[in-house]
């Protein structure tokens, strides 16, 4: 059993990046994949507010990306890759939708992270969500796919105002 969230944000910014992938090299690869990174792991902060969510989480699983994965026409390629399979199942796609609202939108970024300043997760830990809040220029580029509004839409549409309920000012995250 997972206790942190650690495979779902892993798969889940996988997801996304394979995806909206980045058009240009090594560099702006890692950039854009630092970006999903820190959006995922925001939005499953947001998502898994406590270590009884992320265990509670461990045990029923994720749910796997196969819903995302005919939203984006991508449900045949997931098919053919028997052997890199497996880590799709691990893919949330609450957590993917949230990401993908952070990732277009700069404002409700800054709320999320905003909102996570007293949570479980940022206890003794310093977490930093520059290229998720204040992306510059060289961000942007790298990860024009992923921070496309446009392009986002229908996997940020899913969930979005549970998003926007989730951050509703006064309302606790463990909740």
């Amino acid at each position: 059993m997972h206790a942190d969230l650690s495979p779902v944000i892993a798969a889940t910014a996988q997801w996304l990046t394979c995806s909206y992938p980045s058009g240009g090299g090594a560099l702006d690869s890692a950039l854009c994949d630092v970006q999903a990174r820190q959006a995922v792991t925001v939005a499953a902060w947001l998502r898994y507010p406590t270590p009884m969510d992320a265990a509670l989480l461990g045990v029923a699983g994720p749910g796997g990306s196969a819903r995302l994965d005919w939203i984006t026409g991508a449900e045949g390629a997931a098919a053919d890759d028997a052997d890199g399979y497996a880590w799709r199942t691990w893919v949330d796609e609450v957590v993917a939708s949230w990401a993908a609202c952070l990732l277009t939108d700069p404002v409700l970024a800054e709320q999320a992270v905003s909102a996570l300043a007293d949570s479980s997760h940022m206890t003794g830990a310093r977490a930093e969500f520059r290229r998720l809040v204040a992306p510059d220029d060289r961000d942007r580029r790298a990860a024009a796919l992923l921070r496309h509004p446009d392009f986002l839409a229908p996997i940020a549409e899913l969930h979005h105002a549970d998003l926007l309920d989730r951050l509703k000012p006064g309302r606790a995250l463990s909740a």
